[in-house]
C-alpha cells in the first residue's frame, strides 16, 4: 500500500464548496462524496481534521457591510458553520468513520467544546474532527480559524479545498480566462500581491508557524487523495520557496 507523505492534515472546506453548483444550501451529494474520499484516506492512517466554512448559508462581513453589526453577522456566520460540521458528520458516520465535530462556541448538546488536548487525542485514536464555530471570535475568518487550528495541533499541511476553482492565479480565472495558474508561492507572494486565497491573518500565521497550504479544487474527484499522497495539484504555498 502506498503511503501519505502527510501524517496530521487540517482540510479546509469552504462553504461554496459544500453548495455544489447552487451556490447555496448543502448539496448532499458533494457532503457524501467528500465522506467517501475521507473514509478512502483514512485506509494510509492519516490523522484528519477538518474546518468547514458556512458562506454557503451566512456570510458575516458582507453582511455587516450591508448596515448590520459586524459582530453579531459573525457570530452567525459560526452558526452557519455548526450546521455544516453536523452535516459532514452525519455523513462520515453513516460510512462508519468515527467523528467528533468540537466548536469553538459552547453548544453541548450537539458538539464537544474545542479542547486542544481532546482533539489532539481523539486524532490519535484514529477519529475525524470536525472544527466548528471558526475562532470562536467575531473578525477572524474560517481560513484564520483553519491556520489556529493547524498550529495548535501540529498539523503540517492545510488542504484548502475549493468550490470554484482548482488553484491560485494572478487574477480571477472565473472573469479572465488569460489569468495566470501558479503551482508554487510563497507566503510573502501571497500577502504583498493580495491573492486573495486567504486573508493576510492567516497567511502570516502559517507562514510564521512553517505551515504548507495546498490549494486545490474539489470539483474533480479524488482530488483529496491525489493531494495527500503527494501528487502535485493545485498550488502549493510555503515559506521562502525562493530560497530552496
Amino acid at each position: 500500500m502506498s503511503l501519505s507523505v502527510y501524517k496530521r492534515v487540517v482540510l479546509k472546506l469552504s462553504g461554496e464548496a459544500l453548495a455544489g453548483t447552487a451556490g447555496y444550501g448543502i448539496n448532499h451529494e458533494v457532503i457524501q462524496n467528500i465522506a467517501e474520499q475521507i473514509k478512502e484516506i483514512k485506509k494510509y492512517n492519516v490523522e484528519i481534521a477538518i474546518v468547514v466554512g458556512g458562506g454557503n448559508i451566512w456570510r458575516g462581513a458582507p453582511a455587516g457591510a450591508r448596515g448590520m453589526d459586524r459582530a453579531t453577522a459573525d457570530y452567525m456566520g459560526m452558526l452557519a458553520t455548526v450546521i455544516n460540521a453536523l452535516a459532514l458528520q452525519d455523513a462520515l458516520e453513516r460510512l462508519n468513520v468515527d467523528t467528533r465535530v468540537q466548536s469553538a462556541i459552547d453548544m453541548k448538546q450537539v458538539a464537544e467544546p474545542y479542547i486542544r488536548r481532546r482533539a489532539i487525542r481523539h486524532l490519535e485514536k484514529g477519529r475525524v474532527v470536525i472544527f466548528a464555530g471558526g475562532t470562536g471570535n467575531p473578525y477572524f475568518s474560517t481560513d484564520t480559524a483553519a491556520a489556529l487550528r493547524a498550529a495548535e495541533i501540529e498539523a503540517e499541511v492545510i488542504l484548502l479545498a475549493k468550490g470554484k476553482v482548482d488553484a491560485i492565479y494572478d487574477m480571477d480565472p472565473l472573469i479572465n480566462p488569460q489569468a495566470t495558474k501558479f503551482t508554487e508561492l510563497d507566503y510573502i507572494d501571497v500577502i504583498k500581491w493580495d491573492l486573495g486565497v486567504m486573508d493576510s491573518t492567516a497567511a502570516s500565521l502559517c507562514r510564521d508557524n512553517n505551515i504548507t497550504l495546498v490549494v486545490f479544487g474539489l470539483n474533480q474527484e479524488g482530488n483529496i487523495k491525489r493531494v495527500i499522497m503527494g501528487e502535485k495539484i493545485g498550488t502549493i504555498v510555503r515559506s521562502d520557496v525562493g530560497n530552496e
